[in-house]
């Protein structure tokens, strides 16, 4: 199957932004790994996106995906002109969230009876369907995915798609690149970063900026530090500057128990290291971190919020509790702090459910189907 994937950006030309945040968004990370996992299956992908800067190629092979950056103003354009000429052999269409040039595909499709798949990531992304025309456009595609049961209930009531044409389907990771951490490995990671392995370590991994909850995240550290002196908090990611700054400042009046790491290109090993994940986001999709951290084998709080509560259970593989609440945070990570056989039970539930339901050989498959689906 020749398959055509929309996406808003990809592989724009730049790793950060002037103000510190990284370029590559979570919706780029899921185009890439599901183009990707797609190709390994036999499947041939071309990426069509926004052409960015001047200095970016309009065509590219990326790791064998053939990617296509669209020039403005005219996207719908060359759309239409690409799909009647270099990829007149496009045999089914794939969009990831909801970017404006996608619906001259869906136009093209109709036309050439050709099936489309939407699938939405975050919540932010829902669309009602009586806001303008190209949300009546969004509303016609032949099949839809969401990634959480919230992003669902919203493709039903704001933009009245049928329940039938939807699917529940997790983006997926690669399971295989989060093994699931032990005592031995936990206590060798902590000495090789200068830890006591006897020192609890919190751990927060994810993008740096406020809608992550990093000033919630700063208060329940604030409560815990008090209870736990000898306790480290790691956080990493990239993100804001000023935000990156101020955890710096809040570490410092800390006891320096705050170890801002910044962003990495592996975080597997930090994933090992923790004894609990903590994210209190104030919203989301379906939080690849969580994903990772519970593969790896991480009991996790977390907010109570869509997403999360796809996939923790509240006092079965960790705790779900209201997004600001520092105190409540403080309270179930203290409970996972001093009891061993909790963290270690809560960590096996976690990391067996993400490579029964999440893994990349469980979901692309059913994602193909869906695709070629009509």
């Amino acid at each position: 199957m020749n398959i055509c994937l929309l996406i808003k950006d990809f592989a724009i030309g730049k790793k950060f932004l002037a103000d510190g945040r990284p370029t590559k968004s979570g919706a780029e990370i899921h185009g890439e790994n599901h183009a990707l996992q797609l190709i390994k299956l036999g499947h041939s992908v071309t990426i069509m996106t926004k052409k960015r800067f001047f200095f970016t190629a309009a065509r590219e092979n990326l790791n064998g995906i053939d990617l296509v950056r669209l020039h403005a103003p005219f996207r719908w354009l060359e759309i239409f002109l690409r799909l009647l000429t270099t990829h007149r052999d496009i045999d089914a269409f794939y969009i990831i969230g909801t970017p404006k040039f996608s619906v001259w595909a869906i136009l093209f499709a109709r036309i050439f009876n050709k099936p489309v798949t939407l699938a939405l990531t975050g919540k932010a992304e829902i669309f009602s369907a009586d806001k303008n025309w190209r949300n009546k456009i969004l509303a016609t595609c032949t099949n839809y995915v969401a990634t959480t049961k919230e992003i669902c209930d919203g493709f039903i009531k704001n933009g009245g798609i049928a329940p039938e044409k939807i699917s529940i389907l997790p983006h997926g990771i690669d399971t295989n690149k989060y093994p699931q951490s032990n005592e031995t490995l936990r206590r060798e990671l902590k000495i090789s970063h200068g830890v006591d392995p006897t020192q609890k370590v919190l751990l927060f991994c994810a993008r740096i900026v406020k809608d992550k909850g990093v000033d919630t995240l700063q208060n329940v550290w604030r409560i815990l530090h008090k209870k736990f002196p000898d306790a480290l908090l790691f956080v990493v990611g990239g993100g804001l500057n000023e935000l990156l700054e101020e955890l710096r400042k809040t570490s410092a009046g800390l006891d320096n128990s705050i170890k801002v790491i910044g962003e990495v290109d592996a975080p597997q090993e930090f994933y090992q290291m923790a004894d609990v994940y903590i994210f209190p986001s104030r919203h989301e999709g379906l939080p690849t971190s969580l994903l990772e951290a519970m593969a790896s084998g991480l009991p996790a709080v977390t907010s109570d919020i869509g997403g999360c509560e796809d996939v923790i259970q509240n006092d079965v593989n960790g705790y779900r509790v209201y997004s600001e609440d520092a105190i409540a945070f403080a309270e179930k990570i203290s409970l996972l702090f001093v009891d061993d056989e909790r963290r270690k039970l809560f960590g096996e539930r976690a990391a067996n459910l993400i490579r029964e339901t999440c893994d990349f050989s469980i979901v692309i498959p059913k994602l193909a189907e869906i695709i070629a689906s009509r």
